[in-house]
């Protein structure tokens, strides 16, 4: 039974840490490529009132529209969010496992 407790400690301590910084990358890659292709297949697609509510993010993104030069606008900001957002995950879950050993 004593064996089975130090292999589960073990592994918990291998498998309990996030690499923040792949995290973040991963993350600015789905985001940014994530924006830019939602753009991209709505002005593709067409239609009269083309992307009304992916619009909005121009509320928080300075410069941004559903337009070709606004999806690469939108390839910047959703990269620098995703990646902001999947750093962040990355430091909170470090923190909590390293609160879980003491």
């Amino acid at each position: 039974m004593s064996q089975r407790k130090d292999q589960k400690d073990e592994l918990s301590e291998v498998v309990a840490r996030v690499k923040t910084d792949a995290l973040a990358v991963v993350c600015a890659i789905l985001g940014g490529l994530g924006l830019w292709a939602m753009t991209v297949w709505l002005l593709i697609k067409g239609g009269p009132h083309t992307g009304e509510h992916l619009r909005l993010l121009s509320n928080y993104f300075v410069g941004y529209s559903v337009t070709w030069t606004g999806s690469l606008l939108g390839l910047l900001y959703g990269a620098l969010t995703g990646g902001l957002i999947g750093w962040s995950v990355g430091r909170i879950y470090n923190q909590v496992v390293n609160l879980r050993r003491r």
